[in-house]
């Protein structure tokens, strides 16, 4: 059961972070359900779906680390009561 946050300190687990979680979680998950990508089409620029899936999570993955980051740091700045951008 959660708890009731205490008067003066803010709860651990937020929406913020819960999405901070899916961020970070989401490659793994796609990286390691091979079954879904482990086939040869459909093939982009000759490229087999196995190597060019893989190589967009890449892509994917840059992104989602960076938007988690950046969720990070506001939720920080807020918790200390700086101003968030």
């Amino acid at each position: 059961m959660s708890q009731p946050a205490q008067p003066g300190r803010e709860p651990v687990v937020t929406p913020v972070r819960v999405v901070i979680g899916l961020c970070l979680v989401a490659p793994f998950v796609a990286m390691l359900w091979v079954g879904s990508y482990a086939k040869t089409d459909p093939a982009f620029i000759g490229i087999p779906f196995f190597y060019w899936y893989q190589m967009a999570w890449v892509l994917i993955s840059t992104a989602l680390t960076m938007t988690a980051y950046k969720l990070w740091q506001r939720d920080q700045r807020a918790r200390k009561g700086g101003a968030a951008k």
